[in-house]
């Protein structure tokens, strides 16, 4: 039980991991662990959509495709010219001893080769979570994002993920919550 509580503290890291790219476009900040949240649900409802891969594999390689990062920390494209990370020792490193490591290292193999239409998904919801990132961030008035989304698009494999990429383009990132033809607006809840 002590390994597993030492894992639950090293998992904890994410929280304070920042992804480390969003710095090139001198806006915004984002947490590993908030990555990997919006990128889980991206994949739930990837799964759901496509209807044929074991959604729940999908959901838990999502969960756990940037685990290691709580020892590498996120090397944007930038460092990766010149950095190379051993991820499969983190894995292993990170996973060793636990009852489960074993589950943990092959989700995580599985996603870095990207054959099996779970870790294709996987990819995918990965990169549709940089794409909402990169829209809100357009739809705020970085401009700067607009050069990196085709990039992103050109990384998506799957239909089901490019379909959601172009809904998402078209969209409005506010559209959810901001109504602008209510009159709530102009007066709020004062009649």
């Amino acid at each position: 039980m002590d390994r597993i509580v030492e894992f639950l503290f090293e998992v904890g890291m994410l929280k304070r991991t920042p992804r480390s790219g969003w710095q090139f476009l001198g806006t915004g900040s984002e947490s590993v662990a908030e990555h990997v949240f919006r990128t889980a649900m991206i994949g739930f409802v990837l799964a759901r959509l496509d209807g044929k891969v074991d959604a729940d594999k999908m959901l838990r390689m999502a969960l756990a495709h940037d685990l290691p990062e709580a020892r590498i920390g996120d090397l944007n494209y930038v460092n990766q010219k010149y950095v190379a990370a051993d991820e499969t020792r983190a894995a292993d490193d990170m996973t060793r001893g636990l009852p489960f490591g074993d589950e943990l290292r092959e989700l995580m193999a599985e996603y870095r080769e990207e054959v099996s239409p779970e870790a294709v998904l996987a990819h995918d919801a990965d990169q549709l979570e940089m794409l909402l990132e990169l829209k809100e961030k357009l739809d705020s008035g970085c401009q700067a994002a607009e050069d990196w989304t085709p990039f992103v698009l050109r990384r998506l494999r799957t239909d089901v993920a490019k379909n959601l990429a172009e809904k998402i383009l078209a969209g409005d990132s506010v559209s959810w919550w901001f109504d602008r033809d209510s009159e709530w607006w102009v007066r709020g809840g004062k009649g």
